[in-house]
């Protein structure tokens, strides 16, 4: 770890985790992994587990973009996790069993902290006393229970930092922005990650003012990339899978259970799908139904644990798709081969009730802080989901695009994290 380095942000996402390290001169430095399979700052928020005698408890395990190539060199020999931060705040999730051995969150948490570490380059291997970590303003989940999560977090990291600190995500985002601006503003910051989309609003003073920043207020909503992503498989996938078909059973024609459908739309259910229980029902389900192809992809996309290529297919997709007015959905993997066109206006069509919810989210923080969209100066959009055009189009019809500023949608948190770890006075920003 540099020597200088007065404080870490760490910005553990459900879908990538960044890390920044405070110089004490007022400039932060993102965390470049090292290795063949590095990919800069940004380590994906992921898990790799398979069965070795000689690793601890008969398991080992990987993390990041290490973790993908483990799990694509043996797929059927591993067990891939990712997104898990999104069960942090719920309490129907007790833990995961991997190879028969039961996992909570904050021990998947732990190992993925343990491999962050190591493939920091040493960087890391020296935490400074003062860790400064994200967190969404509304959990992901039905009724995501926050001190829960907190306790979670906590053990976490009990080994990661002497001295932790909670800050709202979008306000790291939003000290970051700040840097930028060279007169006094009041600013909008909208991080749209893969789990939640979080608001904060803050008035960022003249610089050289005593106190720069002032947090006015935060709202948020478990609503983002990874629900997206849920759209395009149950529009787009699932009937090729299945959904609306049906089955025979005692001489009645029934509709095929939805709850496979549920499970497999999700990636942290679907990761768990593959057990002989689920598998036999499926099955048997196949035999009797009418149209028994569909299902038979089902079951050969999770025999084959072809969850994780298919996933990223549909994120590719969805790039695509803000890139341009359609795009081609293709898959391969597993013995099946799914191909099917998707175009941009379906897409908003899928989503549109998910951004009706994240405008009304925007309206809260907007009310909490008692001011309305003309007294914002300046909007900053980051995360991923940011690049999204119908996500654009929200903001530029709400406060014109000459006030919208975009960048580093992917390191903006973290960097504003470990610079807000440097200020005297944490109280007007921890959550």
């Amino acid at each position: 770890m540099d020597s200088a380095a007065t404080a870490l942000g760490l910005d553990f996402g459900t879908t990538n985790t960044v890390a920044a390290l405070a110089d004490g001169t007022g400039e932060s430095h993102l965390v470049s992994f090292a290795g063949d399979r590095a990919t800069g700052p940004v380590f994906r928020s992921a898990l790799c587990f398979w069965e070795d005698e000689d690793a601890w408890n008969g398991i080992a395990h990987e993390a990041g973009p290490w973790a993908i190539g483990e799990y694509l060199d043996s797929p059927l020999d591993s067990r891939f996790v990712q997104s898990f931060k999104t069960v942090a705040a719920s309490a129907s999730f007790e833990r995961a069993l991997i190879f028969g051995k039961p996992f909570r969150f904050e021990d998947l948490g732990q190992r993925f902290l343990q491999r962050l570490v190591a493939h920091s380059g040493g960087r890391l291997d020296r935490r400074p006393r003062r860790v400064i970590v994200g967190r969404p303003v509304e959990y992901a989940g039905a009724r995501p229970d926050p001190a829960l999560a907190r306790q979670r977090y906590d053990a976490m990291l009990a080994d990661f930092g002497v001295e932790l600190h909670y800050v709202y995500e979008p306000l790291g985002a939003a000290f970051s922005y700040a840097a930028r601006l060279t007169e006094p503003a009041t600013i909008l910051v909208a991080d749209f990650g893969g789990g939640t989309t979080d608001f904060s609003i803050v008035r960022v003073e003249a610089p050289g003012a005593a106190r720069r920043c002032v947090p006015l207020a935060s709202a948020g909503i478990g609503i983002a990339g990874d629900r997206f992503d849920q759209r395009i498989v149950s529009q787009l996938l699932l009937p090729l899978l299945g959904k609306g078909g049906h089955y025979r059973s005692f001489g009645k024609v029934l509709d095929i259970p939805g709850g496979y459908f549920a499970d497999f739309a999700d990636w942290s259910r679907l990761a768990m799908m593959r057990n002989r229980r689920t598998l036999e029902e499926l099955r048997r389900l196949q035999r009797d139904c009418i149209d028994p192809v569909p299902i038979g992809r089902m079951i050969a996309l999770i025999e084959h644990e072809q969850g994780f290529p298919l996933y990223d297919a549909v994120g590719q997709v969805k790039r695509a798709l803000s890139q341009g007015e359609e795009a081609v959905f293709h898959f391969e993997g597993g013995g099946v081969d799914l191909r099917a066109t998707v175009t941009r206006e379906a897409f908003e069509q899928w989503i549109a009730d998910d951004l009706i919810r994240i405008e009304a989210a925007m309206d809260v923080a907007l009310d909490r802080a008692a001011t309305d969209a003309a007294a914002i100066d300046r909007v900053f959009l980051t995360g991923g989901s940011s690049l999204i055009p119908a996500i654009r189009a929200i903001f530029d019809r709400r406060f014109g695009s000459e006030r919208i500023a975009t960048g580093g949608e992917l390191t903006s948190i973290a960097h504003g994290l470990a610079l807000i770890g440097e200020q005297p006075d944490l109280a007007g920003w921890t959550a």
